[in-house]
């Protein structure tokens, strides 16, 4: 296990504790609203038959294992600081059969990343919020990655900036080294640039930003919307 700071020691604690949530809304079978929206932007990229998936901080599993049973990807690599996590992903990908098409990491991706080595696609929901060097992290991923990367993070208003103050308020209240971060996003578009990507899909809900930035031949020649 690659987690040695305070920060990836408090994550993985923070997520470990809400494994039982994902795993009840996993067994539900609903997206939130952010990963269908993902989903939407890489069907419209057209970059998920026979993809190698990447999915950092990927909870239990429920978004890549959607698209390796029902939208054409045929391999997907999970990582996650929590290990109860990654110890659900393993369970429910197993019982849908998926148990030799998904291999599971616990760790800091930054940490992992020379060892996992390039995929097709990189999935990032809600990650780059919560890490320190989330616009390393998206880079990180971002270079390795041949047809497109999907995440979502947090738009930078200002209530959604106070509500990360509150979020960490209370992290500290609790003794916990956790933060949320909002990255500013031209710093995020810089990652994905300088990557060679081209942002091809976006939509937004109240407090999240949707995109997905692909690799030509890739993507639409117009920047889809989410209707």
């Amino acid at each position: 296990m690659s987690c040695c700071c305070p920060h990836d020691l408090a994550a993985a604690r923070c997520f470990s504790a809400f494994a039982p949530l994902y795993r009840w809304r996993f067994r539900r079978g609903r997206l939130e609203r952010t990963q269908r929206q993902l989903v939407a932007g890489l069907e419209a990229a057209g970059v998920l038959e026979g993809a190698a998936l990447l999915e950092v901080g990927c909870g239990v599993g429920h978004l890549h294992q959607l698209l390796l049973a029902r939208h054409g990807a045929v391999h997907a690599v999970g990582v996650d600081l929590a290990p109860r996590m990654i110890a659900e992903a393993r369970r429910l990908a197993a019982e849908r059969g998926l148990g030799e098409r998904t291999e599971y990491h616990v760790g800091d991706y930054l940490a992992l990343a020379d060892a996992l080595g390039e995929a097709d696609v990189a999935l990032l929901d809600k990650v780059v919020c919560c890490h320190p060097e989330g616009v390393r992290v998206l880079a990180e991923a971002a270079r390795r990655t041949r047809r497109a990367v999907a995440l979502t993070y947090p738009r930078d208003r200002a209530a959604v900036r106070a509500g990360a103050r509150l979020v960490n308020a209370a992290m500290a209240l609790a003794r916990s080294a956790f933060r949320v971060h909002v990255h500013p996003p031209a710093s995020l578009e810089a990652a994905l640039r300088g990557a060679g990507l081209r942002r091809t899909f976006h939509a937004q809900t109240t407090v999240w930003r949707t995109e997905v930035w692909t690799r030509e031949p890739y993507g639409n020649v117009q920047e889809a919307k989410a209707p």
